[in-house]
């Protein structure tokens, strides 16, 4: 049992402790606002693709390539949405809705999948094949819901053409996507000790700016939406899509990626685009600092649980 304890903590206290490292790096002034834009740019638009590349390129990927999994990714996150969607039917005030079903369904996939995967294995797993199933719904559906959720009837072609061509330019969908065709065309990988070295930032350097972002006040505000979205992105989610996950066969890694993609904190980005299309965004923040904050416990309760289990 004791062992078992150990084993989650080992995944989980290191990136939490980096998340505190940022906060307290904001609070003593050595990150500022400028600085803390600068490293999510960073971390998102290089780190993490680079990350993700080489995780893939070195990787054997007709072993590792399983569509059906990619596949149950892709569905169990149309679940997550359709749950999202119909609880957020309970909210009176309907300018809530649309940051209520993002903040529900939307998970930090790459950066806490790829920490929490590489801390219990040593690399990244099934963390990548889970990013094609699920990211790519995760902005298609953010920007249908945002959008109909501020009155407008339709959804027009030109916005559409906007979103796919935002999800074909996403730097971490372009990382897997570079990563697999690497592995599939053994061509020597330039610099490769330039690319450990900028690949080894992407976790604590973004562990520590999304800490350096914590605005606890946010998180007390319309506790209503802000706890509910919080129940079901670490709890609620996760109790209904892993032990279907497990009822496939899906142990291991595959499940840790489940487990990233279902009970993860929301991610920042969910406030950044609520913002950008008009939102309030403070259910948005609010969902992310709560789920941030509570997620350190409950994703170590969820290891434990599965380690207790056999499971990984």
């Amino acid at each position: 049992m004791l062992a078992n304890l150990l084993f989650c903590l080992n995944a989980t206290v290191p990136i939490f402790l980096l998340m505190v490292l940022g906060y307290v790096f904001k609070k003593i002034n050595i990150f500022n606002d400028g600085l803390t834009k600068g490293l999510n740019n960073f971390v998102f638009k290089v780190a993490l693709p680079v990350l993700v590349y080489k995780e893939l390129a070195t990787s054997d990927v007709e072993e590792l390539w399983d569509a059906k999994f990619v596949l149950f990714c892709f569905l169990a996150t149309v679940l997550s949405i359709i749950i999202a969607y119909t609880l957020s039917l309970l909210f009176k005030e309907k300018e809530i809705r649309p940051e209520f079903v993002q903040g529900t369904y939307r998970s930090s996939a790459a950066l806490l999948g790829v920490g929490i995967a590489t801390n219990l294995y040593g690399n990244a797993g099934m963390t990548p094949l889970m990013i094609i199933g699920a990211v790519p719904l995760y902005n298609v559906f953010a920007v249908i819901v945002l959008t109909l959720g501020q009155g407008e009837d339709k959804i027009t072609g030109a916005l559409m053409r906007k979103t796919l061509w935002g999800v074909i330019t996403n730097p971490i969908i372009i990382g897997v996507m570079l990563g697999i065709v690497r592995a599939f065309i053994p061509v020597p990988i330039l610099l490769p000790k330039t690319l450990d070295y900028v690949s080894n930032l992407a976790t604590p350097l973004g562990l520590m700016a999304l800490g350096a972002s914590f605005q606890f006040k946010e998180a007390i505000t319309k506790i209503w939406p802000t706890g509910l979205a919080t129940f079901l992105k670490l709890i609620g989610l996760g109790m209904i899509i892993i032990p279907i996950a497990v009822s496939m066969g899906y142990t291991h890694d595959k499940l840790v990626a489940v487990l990233i993609m279902t009970s993860s904190p929301t991610t920042v980005s969910t406030f950044v685009m609520a913002k950008s299309m008009g939102y309030n965004g403070t259910v948005s923040a609010g969902i992310v600092m709560l789920t941030t904050i509570l997620s350190a416990f409950t994703l170590t309760v969820w290891l434990y649980i599965l380690r207790t289990y056999g499971l990984i």
